[in-house]
């Protein structure tokens, strides 16, 4: 069967349950995009028209099928070092200042919140790894979270093609990769080293925050562009109370908090820091 219509009146049903579960907001022009994706779907799963699926999906009281349909529908674009200007603040402002400031608490805590599929928080580890020559003085750890158990999945796995490796320093690829052999030629594996450092896990960021630790630096970078100002501002709200004092937000080169009040302190464009 091929599912070529999607009603705008379907269409503004998936467009309200997305947004109440994730807070995603499916404008008009993701009409196209959410038809071709969901087409997929539903030839997977037998549905014979758009009208059925969503029936399914509201019905289904498990919400395996809603899990399915956000992954079906979530873009995971991603890179190793995305946005280096950000990796380069790191390693000149906040790194050294943990040597001064960190005499007296031995934690660092990272999330990677939309992690996708894991480049971002292992770009993360091969950071701090880098900045401390592999001996690292904290007990350190980075949560990284996505609403997509498709990604996440490819996260854990950390398999990637060696090309995606291309843009890196030279010596990382051998550093911290292990590189395929027969079957698995032409990709490489995250090393333990790296593994180690991040917990993998599913997370709404609807959700109320269940953190019992603070976080010395959140990145939430290229997420809130899918959400309106409503949900980017009690997201924001909600990254504030779980940031430890001094701590950072990065949000997306593409992203700001313009329009959004915020108790956090402007640093430069697209990093905030909470005072204190």
């Amino acid at each position: 069967m091929i599912f070529t219509e999607l009603s705008d009146r379907d269409f503004r049903r998936f467009s309200v349950l997305v947004y109440e579960k994730c807070g995603i907001n499916l404008h008009d022009g993701k009409k196209e995009l959410v038809r071709a994706r969901l087409s997929k779907r539903l030839r997977e799963g037998n549905f014979k028209d758009f009208k059925t699926y969503y029936r399914f999906v509201a019905e289904d009281e498990s919400g395996n099928e809603l899990v399915r349909m956000l992954d079906a529908i979530s873009t995971n674009l991603t890179s190793f070092f995305r946005e280096k200007k950000h990796f380069d603040f790191l390693k000149e402002t906040v790194f050294p200042s943990y040597i001064v400031e960190k005499r007296n608490s031995r934690k660092l805590r990272f999330w990677s919140a939309g992690c996708s599929s894991g480049e971002e928080p292992y770009s993360l580890a091969i950071w701090l790894l880098e900045y401390f020559n592999e001996s690292l003085p904290f007990d350190v750890k980075i949560l990284a979270t996505d609403i997509s158990t498709k990604a996440l999945a490819l996260a854990q796995r950390g398999v990637y093609t060696s090309k995606r490796l291309a843009n890196m320093p030279i010596l990382f690829p051998r550093k911290y990769f292990q590189r395929g052999y027969g079957s698995q030629d032409g990709h490489v594996r995250v090393k333990q080293s790296l593994r180690e450092l991040i917990e993998f896990k599913r997370f709404n960021l609807m959700a109320p925050f269940p953190f019992k630790e603070v976080f010395n630096v959140i990145f939430c970078r290229n997420v809130m562009i899918y959400f309106d100002k409503k949900t980017q501002q009690a997201l924001v709200d909600k990254f504030y109370e779980s940031l430890s004092h001094g701590g950072y937000l990065f949000v997306g080169h593409s992203e700001s908090l313009t329009g959004i009040r915020r108790k956090f302190g402007y640093v430069m464009p697209s990093i905030y820091r909470k005072r204190g």
